[in-house]
């Protein structure tokens, strides 16, 4: 008897990276174009909730969002918080369910998965079922910048690229045979620390009647306290001393960046995406047509090898 032979399940998986991360929208524009639909998406981090819009058949309409973010669009997202890190990060997955599909991961369109981090044993923690939502701002959760999620089981989780950057690995076990990788930060070493830039007056809101329709007004003195994180800078000199965001938001980076050579040692990909990205800031969430067009351009750089692998398979 013969088998007949099956055709190769290809798997994406969309790394960590911050702003970066809207490189994840060009990668995935090009193999649209190319006729080449992934069986499986995983992410970490940004890369979750890139591929959370893939999957559920958004990521027209979530491009077209994510290009309208100005300064003032991304600034509009941060509720601040005391304890645990600098933002909640509701205003954004509230934001996503009002806007974008929020599904149980099992009835996903394009199978799902995302990686986040057990803040206590520090186990990888692979999340397939349950709000897709939810799944996005656990692996999300940046240590330091967004507060850890706090699950039913007990369980807090935090950002999934601190132990798998790039999962590979998970696509690998949601049965993809041929898996294409997409790494952010191949390149970090090679940027400098260059200072976040916030939109300019910064100067404390004069106070107003209170309106009882209004959302809560942050806290008083939160402009001042964020001065503290992001960097000063000097018109004459540049910047200055590096930010208490810079400093942990680099140092995680570079972390990342050697966490994912290990991991890809043991499990390489067949093919890895690997957008020259050091000149954005992980902040730089408005400059997503700087990041899209990098993700296209590498993409595309990639797409012989890639058609080659597929006519062999």
């Amino acid at each position: 008897m013969t088998l007949a032979r099956r055709a190769p399940r290809l798997g994406l998986v969309l790394g960590s990276g911050s702003a970066r991360g809207w490189a994840h929208i060009g990668v995935l524009q090009v193999l649209e174009e190319e006729g080449l639909r992934p069986d499986v998406v995983c992410g970490a981090s940004i890369g979750a909730l890139v591929g959370a819009a893939y999957a559920a058949g958004e990521l027209p309409r979530f491009a077209q969002w994510v290009q309208s973010l100005g300064m003032r669009e991304v600034f509009g997202f941060m509720d601040f918080n005391l304890s645990g890190g600098m933002l909640k990060g509701e205003k954004l997955i509230a934001f996503w369910r009002r806007n974008f599909a929020d599904f149980g991961i099992e009835a996903s369109p394009v199978p799902f998965a995302a990686v986040a981090t057990d803040l206590h044993s520090g186990a990888e923690v692979w999340l397939r079922e349950g709000s897709i939502a939810d799944a996005v701002r656990a692996s999300i959760a940046l240590p330091g910048l967004f507060t850890p999620v706090q699950r039913e089981d007990g369980r807090i989780l935090v950002d999934g690229g601190i132990v798998n950057p790039v999962p590979t690995s998970l696509a690998r076990a949601m049965g993809a045979d041929i898996v294409i990788a997409v790494d952010l930060n191949a390149d970090i070493l090679q940027r400098h620390m260059q200072p976040l830039t916030v939109e300019e007056p910064m100067a404390e809101p004069q106070a107003a009647e209170p309106d009882a329709d209004a959302e809560p007004a942050p806290p008083a003195g939160w402009k001042t306290r964020l001065r503290q994180w992001l960097p000063s800078h000097d018109a004459r000199h540049g910047p200055k001393t590096p930010s208490v965001l810079d400093v942990v938001m680099t140092s995680v980076a570079i972390m990342q960046m050697r966490i994912t050579r290990s991991r890809m040692a043991g499990d390489p990909p067949e093919l890895v995406i690997s957008p020259s990205l050091a000149h954005l800031g992980l902040l730089d969430f408005h400059r997503s047509a700087e990041a899209i067009e990098e993700g296209r351009r590498a993409a595309q750089a990639a797409l012989p090898h890639l058609r080659r692998f597929m006519a062999q398979a």
